[in-house]
């Protein structure tokens, strides 16, 4: 692979919301990630380079502020910006993102969701304690469905 295309890689990596990126052509392989070495990151894979378009950026998840959702606590709901596959971790055995009662700040990650071989990092809006944890890791969730209560 020629310096021309890992620069190019570079380039969609910084302009698109992903945080890691792995391309393989033949026996050649190129990762790019945003994490330091030895940062939990979710795993992504992407089509090779010749069939590559441009990522599109996810929408944020959607927060509700302090509402009520039937058999969640009130406070701040975290909803799913997506269809797709919801995971609490990074990797199947890997410690989950957060925690019921757990400390967050905004832009801390608290989950993935893999929609199209994609993995969407979704993170906090707002500071407080994860006060539940409405999706399984594994299942699938739907558009605007609960993910998380922050209070």
């Amino acid at each position: 692979m020629d310096l021309r295309k890992v620069k190019k890689l570079i380039e969609l990596l910084e302009e698109s919301n992903l945080s890691e990126l792995e391309i393989k052509e033949g026996e050649e392989v190129v990762r790019l990630s945003r994490f330091p070495t030895g940062a939990v990151a979710p795993q992504m894979v992407a089509a090779p380079a010749p069939m590559m378009a441009a990522p599109v950026a996810a929408p944020a998840a959607a927060a509700t502020p302090a509402t009520t959702e039937p058999g969640l606590p009130p406070g701040t709901v975290v909803r799913s910006p997506m269809v797709g596959t919801f995971y609490a971790a990074s990797s199947p055995g890997a410690e989950p993102f957060v925690k019921v009662g757990q400390q967050v700040k905004v832009g801390d990650p608290l989950g993935v969701i893999e929609a199209m071989k994609m993995f969407n990092q979704i993170e906090a809006e707002v500071a407080g304690t994860v006060l539940a944890i409405a999706a399984e890791n594994g299942q699938a969730v739907e558009f605007d469905e609960p993910l998380f209560v922050i209070g």
